[in-house]
Protein backbone atom coordinates (compact mmCIF):
# COMPACT_ATOMS: atom_id res chain seq x y z
CA UNK A 1 0.00 0.00 0.00
CA UNK A 2 0.91 3.69 -0.30
CA UNK A 3 1.19 5.90 2.86
CA UNK A 4 1.59 9.63 2.74
CA UNK A 5 2.66 10.97 6.18
CA UNK A 6 2.90 14.74 8.01
CA UNK A 7 5.60 15.51 10.23
CA UNK A 8 6.46 18.80 11.32
CA UNK A 9 8.99 18.61 14.21
CA UNK A 10 11.37 16.49 15.08
CA UNK A 11 9.22 14.33 17.69
CA UNK A 12 7.42 13.73 14.93
CA UNK A 13 9.93 12.54 12.36
CA UNK A 14 11.42 10.05 15.19
CA UNK A 15 7.74 8.88 15.99
CA UNK A 16 7.26 8.50 12.05
CA UNK A 17 10.42 6.61 11.15
CA UNK A 18 9.53 4.27 13.80
CA UNK A 19 5.94 4.07 12.36
CA UNK A 20 7.22 3.71 8.94
CA UNK A 21 9.64 0.92 10.04
CA UNK A 22 6.75 -1.13 11.39
CA UNK A 23 4.57 -0.61 8.31
CA UNK A 24 7.35 -2.19 5.95
CA UNK A 25 7.10 -5.52 8.52
CA UNK A 26 3.40 -6.04 8.15
CA UNK A 27 3.23 -4.37 4.50
CA UNK A 28 6.31 -5.71 1.93
CA UNK A 29 4.98 -3.45 -1.06
CA UNK A 30 4.99 -0.43 1.43
CA UNK A 31 5.60 2.87 -0.58
CA UNK A 32 6.33 6.30 1.17
CA UNK A 33 6.06 9.78 0.64
CA UNK A 34 6.09 12.34 3.80
CA UNK A 35 7.12 15.59 5.12
CA UNK A 36 9.62 14.91 7.79
CA UNK A 37 13.03 14.55 8.96
CA UNK A 38 16.44 12.86 8.75
CA UNK A 39 15.17 9.67 10.77
CA UNK A 40 11.64 8.91 7.98
CA UNK A 41 14.11 9.92 5.00
CA UNK A 42 16.19 6.63 6.43
CA UNK A 43 13.44 4.39 6.20
CA UNK A 44 13.07 5.09 2.70
CA UNK A 45 10.66 6.63 0.19
CA UNK A 46 10.50 10.41 -1.16
CA UNK A 47 11.16 13.36 1.10
CA UNK A 48 8.65 15.98 0.11
CA UNK A 49 9.46 19.01 3.05
CA UNK A 50 12.01 18.52 5.67
CA UNK A 51 10.32 19.34 9.01
CA UNK A 52 13.21 22.19 9.28
CA UNK A 53 11.29 24.08 6.95
CA UNK A 54 8.68 24.00 8.57
CA UNK A 55 8.61 24.53 11.96
CA UNK A 56 7.36 27.59 13.46
CA UNK A 57 6.87 28.14 16.91
CA UNK A 58 5.30 30.60 18.71
CA UNK A 59 2.20 33.30 17.76
CA UNK A 60 5.44 36.05 16.23
CA UNK A 61 7.51 33.32 14.24
CA UNK A 62 4.12 31.92 12.57
CA UNK A 63 2.85 35.66 11.91
CA UNK A 64 6.13 36.70 10.46
CA UNK A 65 6.44 33.35 8.29
CA UNK A 66 2.87 33.17 7.12
CA UNK A 67 3.42 33.09 3.53
CA UNK A 68 5.48 30.18 3.70
CA UNK A 69 3.41 28.58 5.86
CA UNK A 70 0.54 28.82 3.68
CA UNK A 71 2.83 27.73 1.07
CA UNK A 72 3.88 24.61 2.30
CA UNK A 73 0.02 24.03 2.96
CA UNK A 74 -0.64 23.83 -0.10
CA UNK A 75 2.05 22.06 -1.84
CA UNK A 76 0.96 19.23 0.95
CA UNK A 77 -2.19 19.25 -0.19
CA UNK A 78 -1.15 19.07 -4.60
CA UNK A 79 1.61 16.72 -3.24
CA UNK A 80 -0.88 14.05 -1.18
CA UNK A 81 -2.94 13.86 -4.59
CA UNK A 82 -0.38 13.87 -6.72
CA UNK A 83 0.71 10.87 -5.03
CA UNK A 84 -2.67 9.19 -4.29
CA UNK A 85 -2.20 7.20 -1.10
CA UNK A 86 -4.33 4.74 0.29
CA UNK A 87 -4.05 6.54 3.42
CA UNK A 88 -2.94 10.27 4.55
CA UNK A 89 -1.03 9.53 8.36
CA UNK A 90 -0.90 12.73 10.25
CA UNK A 91 1.57 12.77 13.10
CA UNK A 92 0.76 15.74 15.68
CA UNK A 93 1.16 19.31 14.39
CA UNK A 94 -2.10 20.26 14.72
CA UNK A 95 -2.14 23.98 13.40
CA UNK A 96 -1.29 22.60 10.03
CA UNK A 97 -2.42 19.05 9.94
CA UNK A 98 -5.69 19.80 10.63
CA UNK A 99 -5.82 21.94 7.92
CA UNK A 100 -4.66 18.95 5.68
CA UNK A 101 -7.26 17.24 7.05
CA UNK A 102 -9.73 19.62 6.12
CA UNK A 103 -8.92 20.07 2.64
CA UNK A 104 -8.13 16.15 1.66
CA UNK A 105 -11.14 15.01 3.27
CA UNK A 106 -13.51 17.55 1.64
CA UNK A 107 -11.87 17.31 -1.60
CA UNK A 108 -10.51 13.25 -2.38
CA UNK A 109 -12.07 9.85 -0.71
CA UNK A 110 -8.62 9.20 0.56
CA UNK A 111 -8.85 8.35 4.30
CA UNK A 112 -7.29 10.30 6.77
CA UNK A 113 -5.77 9.03 9.69
CA UNK A 114 -4.13 10.36 13.15
CA UNK A 115 -1.38 9.43 14.75
CA UNK A 116 -0.43 10.84 18.59
CA UNK A 117 -2.84 13.23 19.11
CA UNK A 118 -2.34 17.14 19.63
CA UNK A 119 -3.02 17.85 22.92
CA UNK A 120 -6.74 19.52 22.98
CA UNK A 121 -7.43 18.31 26.40
CA UNK A 122 -5.11 20.47 27.98
CA UNK A 123 -6.76 23.47 25.36
CA UNK A 124 -8.33 24.14 22.13
CA UNK A 125 -10.99 21.25 22.92
CA UNK A 126 -12.92 22.66 20.13
CA UNK A 127 -10.79 20.85 17.80
CA UNK A 128 -12.69 17.63 18.46
CA UNK A 129 -15.30 19.15 16.15
CA UNK A 130 -12.38 18.67 13.43
CA UNK A 131 -10.81 15.39 14.22
CA UNK A 132 -14.64 14.16 14.33
CA UNK A 133 -15.41 15.72 10.70
CA UNK A 134 -11.95 15.44 9.21
CA UNK A 135 -10.34 13.02 10.36
CA UNK A 136 -11.16 8.85 9.88
CA UNK A 137 -9.23 7.14 12.77
CA UNK A 138 -7.01 8.38 15.93
CA UNK A 139 -4.18 6.31 17.03
CA UNK A 140 -3.52 7.57 20.77
CA UNK A 141 -0.04 7.07 22.85
CA UNK A 142 -1.70 8.49 26.39
CA UNK A 143 -4.06 6.39 27.80
CA UNK A 144 -6.28 8.73 29.44
CA UNK A 145 -7.17 10.61 26.29
CA UNK A 146 -9.38 7.42 25.41
CA UNK A 147 -11.99 8.49 28.44
CA UNK A 148 -11.54 12.27 27.27
CA UNK A 149 -12.61 11.65 23.60
CA UNK A 150 -14.92 9.36 24.83
CA UNK A 151 -17.41 12.00 26.13
CA UNK A 152 -16.96 13.69 22.91
CA UNK A 153 -18.39 10.55 21.38
CA UNK A 154 -15.46 10.13 19.13
CA UNK A 155 -13.70 6.70 19.21
CA UNK A 156 -9.64 6.55 19.24
CA UNK A 157 -7.60 3.56 19.73
CA UNK A 158 -4.64 3.59 22.23
CA UNK A 159 -1.85 2.12 21.28
CA UNK A 160 0.90 2.18 24.21
CA UNK A 161 3.49 4.63 24.28
CA UNK A 162 6.65 5.36 21.85
CA UNK A 163 8.65 6.44 25.74
CA UNK A 164 7.59 2.81 26.96
CA UNK A 165 9.78 1.57 23.71
CA UNK A 166 12.20 3.93 23.66
CA UNK A 167 12.98 2.67 27.23
CA UNK A 168 12.90 -1.07 26.60
CA UNK A 169 15.29 -1.01 23.58
CA UNK A 170 17.82 1.26 25.43
CA UNK A 171 17.64 -1.18 28.48
CA UNK A 172 17.59 -4.17 26.14
CA UNK A 173 20.61 -2.78 24.25
CA UNK A 174 22.97 -2.04 27.28
CA UNK A 175 22.73 -5.07 29.19
CA UNK A 176 26.50 -5.03 29.54
CA UNK A 177 26.67 -1.28 30.92
CA UNK A 178 27.30 -0.45 34.52
CA UNK A 179 27.28 2.42 36.96
CA UNK A 180 31.72 2.08 37.41
CA UNK A 181 31.66 1.96 33.51
CA UNK A 182 29.35 5.42 33.19
CA UNK A 183 31.46 7.36 35.86
CA UNK A 184 34.74 6.39 33.83
CA UNK A 185 33.55 7.08 30.84
CA UNK A 186 32.38 10.38 31.70
CA UNK A 187 34.96 11.40 34.62
CA UNK A 188 32.82 11.62 37.09
CA UNK A 189 32.62 11.47 40.84
CA UNK A 190 32.22 8.27 42.53
CA UNK A 191 28.84 9.24 44.68
CA UNK A 192 25.36 9.31 44.16
CA UNK A 193 24.02 10.81 41.16
CA UNK A 194 21.26 13.78 41.57
CA UNK A 195 20.61 14.23 37.45
CA UNK A 196 19.60 17.97 36.24
CA UNK A 197 16.83 17.53 33.77
CA UNK A 198 16.99 21.65 32.90
CA UNK A 199 14.78 21.50 29.56
CA UNK A 200 15.97 21.30 25.74
CA UNK A 201 15.45 24.95 25.22
CA UNK A 202 17.73 27.51 26.00
CA UNK A 203 15.18 29.91 27.74
CA UNK A 204 14.00 26.63 29.97
CA UNK A 205 18.07 26.14 30.77
CA UNK A 206 18.37 29.54 31.78
CA UNK A 207 14.92 30.03 33.81
CA UNK A 208 15.79 26.58 35.87
CA UNK A 209 19.15 25.42 35.90
CA UNK A 210 20.33 28.37 38.39
CA UNK A 211 17.70 27.56 40.45
CA UNK A 212 18.20 23.59 40.29
CA UNK A 213 21.99 24.34 41.23
CA UNK A 214 21.61 26.51 43.83
CA UNK A 215 18.88 24.00 45.49
CA UNK A 216 20.99 21.43 45.67
CA UNK A 217 24.32 22.73 46.89
CA UNK A 218 24.29 21.89 50.17
CA UNK A 219 24.43 17.64 49.25
CA UNK A 220 28.09 17.24 49.16
CA UNK A 221 27.58 13.24 49.70
CA UNK A 222 25.90 13.69 46.12
CA UNK A 223 27.28 14.90 42.47
CA UNK A 224 24.85 17.16 40.53
CA UNK A 225 25.23 16.01 36.77
CA UNK A 226 23.43 17.69 33.76
CA UNK A 227 21.50 15.88 30.44
CA UNK A 228 22.91 17.95 27.62
CA UNK A 229 20.14 19.07 25.30
CA UNK A 230 20.99 18.29 21.08
CA UNK A 231 22.09 21.41 19.86
CA UNK A 232 23.11 23.40 22.85
CA UNK A 233 26.69 24.20 23.32
CA UNK A 234 28.31 23.28 26.65
CA UNK A 235 29.51 26.73 26.84
CA UNK A 236 25.71 27.63 27.47
CA UNK A 237 25.64 25.91 30.39
CA UNK A 238 28.65 26.71 31.64
CA UNK A 239 28.13 30.42 32.41
CA UNK A 240 25.14 29.28 34.74
CA UNK A 241 27.52 26.51 36.41
CA UNK A 242 29.60 28.98 36.88
CA UNK A 243 32.13 27.94 40.27
CA UNK A 244 29.66 25.24 41.47
CA UNK A 245 30.27 21.41 41.08
CA UNK A 246 28.52 19.72 38.07
CA UNK A 247 29.30 17.50 35.13
CA UNK A 248 27.46 17.74 31.80
CA UNK A 249 26.54 14.43 29.46
CA UNK A 250 25.57 14.89 26.51
CA UNK A 251 23.56 12.16 24.14
CA UNK A 252 23.59 10.47 27.00
CA UNK A 253 19.95 11.41 29.12
CA UNK A 254 19.07 7.30 29.40
CA UNK A 255 21.98 6.31 30.61
CA UNK A 256 22.05 9.24 32.93
CA UNK A 257 18.79 8.18 34.31
CA UNK A 258 19.42 4.37 34.76
CA UNK A 259 22.17 5.66 37.47
CA UNK A 260 20.38 8.58 39.15
CA UNK A 261 18.94 8.43 42.82
CA UNK A 262 16.99 11.65 42.25
CA UNK A 263 16.35 13.70 39.13
CA UNK A 264 14.86 17.48 39.12
CA UNK A 265 13.23 17.62 35.74
CA UNK A 266 11.35 20.10 33.92
CA UNK A 267 7.98 19.01 32.79
CA UNK A 268 7.64 17.48 29.16
CA UNK A 269 8.15 13.89 27.93
CA UNK A 270 11.12 14.10 30.26
CA UNK A 271 9.02 13.47 33.52
CA UNK A 272 7.63 10.28 32.12
CA UNK A 273 10.91 8.73 30.63
CA UNK A 274 12.44 9.38 34.52
CA UNK A 275 9.30 8.02 35.93
CA UNK A 276 9.75 4.65 33.73
CA UNK A 277 13.19 4.37 35.10
CA UNK A 278 11.90 4.91 38.35
CA UNK A 279 13.83 7.64 39.55
CA UNK A 280 12.03 10.21 42.05
CA UNK A 281 11.63 13.63 40.37
CA UNK A 282 10.75 17.06 41.59
CA UNK A 283 9.40 19.09 38.58
CA UNK A 284 10.43 22.31 38.32
CA UNK A 285 9.80 24.56 35.76
CA UNK A 286 9.78 28.65 36.15
CA UNK A 287 7.64 31.08 34.18
CA UNK A 288 7.25 34.55 34.03
CA UNK A 289 4.82 36.48 35.90
CA UNK A 290 3.97 33.09 37.70
CA UNK A 291 0.83 34.47 39.97
CA UNK A 292 -0.49 35.07 35.98
CA UNK A 293 0.45 32.30 34.44
CA UNK A 294 -0.99 29.99 37.50
CA UNK A 295 -4.25 31.86 37.31
CA UNK A 296 -4.18 31.14 33.85
CA UNK A 297 -3.41 27.30 33.98
CA UNK A 298 -6.22 26.91 36.73
CA UNK A 299 -9.15 29.07 35.19
CA UNK A 300 -8.55 29.15 31.29
CA UNK A 301 -6.66 25.76 31.05
CA UNK A 302 -8.40 21.78 30.79
CA UNK A 303 -6.03 19.91 32.49
CA UNK A 304 -5.19 19.56 36.43
CA UNK A 305 -1.01 18.77 35.88
CA UNK A 306 1.31 19.87 33.61
CA UNK A 307 3.53 16.67 34.54
CA UNK A 308 2.88 13.68 32.11
CA UNK A 309 3.72 11.49 35.28
CA UNK A 310 0.39 13.19 37.16
CA UNK A 311 -1.51 12.98 34.05
CA UNK A 312 -1.36 9.39 33.52
CA UNK A 313 -2.34 8.44 37.56
CA UNK A 314 -4.73 11.25 37.12
CA UNK A 315 -3.81 12.17 40.67
CA UNK A 316 -0.29 13.67 42.33
CA UNK A 317 2.36 11.43 42.13
CA UNK A 318 5.58 14.27 41.65
CA UNK A 319 5.38 17.37 42.71
CA UNK A 320 5.04 19.80 40.10
CA UNK A 321 6.71 23.07 41.28
CA UNK A 322 5.92 25.29 38.34
CA UNK A 323 4.84 29.17 38.40
CA UNK A 324 4.32 31.00 41.63
CA UNK A 325 4.83 27.26 43.66
CA UNK A 326 8.68 27.48 41.68
CA UNK A 327 11.61 28.46 44.63
CA UNK A 328 15.29 27.46 45.53
CA UNK A 329 13.40 26.81 49.09
CA UNK A 330 10.69 24.81 47.53
CA UNK A 331 12.90 22.55 45.61
CA UNK A 332 15.58 22.46 48.29
CA UNK A 333 12.60 20.76 50.76
CA UNK A 334 11.70 18.40 48.14
CA UNK A 335 14.74 16.78 47.32
CA UNK A 336 15.62 16.50 51.16
CA UNK A 337 12.27 14.60 50.99
CA UNK A 338 13.16 12.23 48.41
CA UNK A 339 16.69 11.41 49.68
CA UNK A 340 15.57 11.50 53.08
CA UNK A 341 12.22 10.11 53.84
CA UNK A 342 11.50 6.50 53.00
CA UNK A 343 8.25 6.25 53.00
CA UNK A 344 7.50 9.51 50.82
CA UNK A 345 10.07 8.42 48.36
CA UNK A 346 9.16 4.00 48.40
CA UNK A 347 5.55 5.49 47.46
CA UNK A 348 6.89 7.27 44.80
CA UNK A 349 7.87 4.14 43.55
CA UNK A 350 4.60 2.50 43.79
CA UNK A 351 2.76 4.88 41.96
CA UNK A 352 5.68 5.09 38.98
CA UNK A 353 4.69 1.15 39.19
CA UNK A 354 0.59 1.69 38.37
CA UNK A 355 1.59 4.12 35.77
CA UNK A 356 3.95 1.55 33.93
CA UNK A 357 0.97 -0.67 34.30
CA UNK A 358 -1.27 1.45 32.91
CA UNK A 359 0.72 2.72 29.68
CA UNK A 360 1.10 -1.57 29.18
CA UNK A 361 4.08 -3.28 27.41
CA UNK A 362 6.47 -2.46 24.13
CA UNK A 363 5.44 -2.42 20.44
CA UNK A 364 3.10 0.93 19.91
CA UNK A 365 4.57 1.91 16.44
CA UNK A 366 3.87 -2.18 15.20
CA UNK A 367 0.10 -1.83 16.98
CA UNK A 368 -0.11 1.10 15.35
CA UNK A 369 0.84 -0.13 12.18
CA UNK A 370 -1.53 -3.15 12.41
CA UNK A 371 -4.75 -0.93 13.24
CA UNK A 372 -3.90 1.39 10.06
CA UNK A 373 -3.37 -1.86 7.88
CA UNK A 374 -6.39 -4.08 9.23
CA UNK A 375 -9.01 -0.93 8.56
CA UNK A 376 -7.63 -0.24 5.71
CA UNK A 377 -8.10 -3.47 4.27
CA UNK A 378 -11.49 -3.68 5.55
CA UNK A 379 -12.60 -0.41 3.97
CA UNK A 380 -12.52 2.05 6.73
Amino acid sequence: MKYFLVAGEASGDLHGSNLMAALKKQDANAEFCFLGGDLMQAQGGRLVKHYREMAFMGFVPVLLNLKTILRNMKMCQKEVIKFQPDVLILIDYPGFNLKVAKYIKTHTQIPVYYYISPKVWAWKEYRVKSFKKYVDEMLSILPFEVDFYKKHNYHIDYVGNPVVDAVANFREENKEDSLDKFIEENKLEDKPVIALLAGSRQQEIKDNLPAMLEAIEEYVDYQAVIAGAPGIEPDYYIKYIGDKSCKIVFGQTYRLLEYSTVALVTSGTATLETGLFRVPQVVCYETPIPHIVYWVFKNLLHTKYISLVNLIADRVVVQELFAKFFSVKAIKEEVNKLLNDDIYRNKMLSDYDEIIDILGKPGASGRAANIIIEKLKRGK
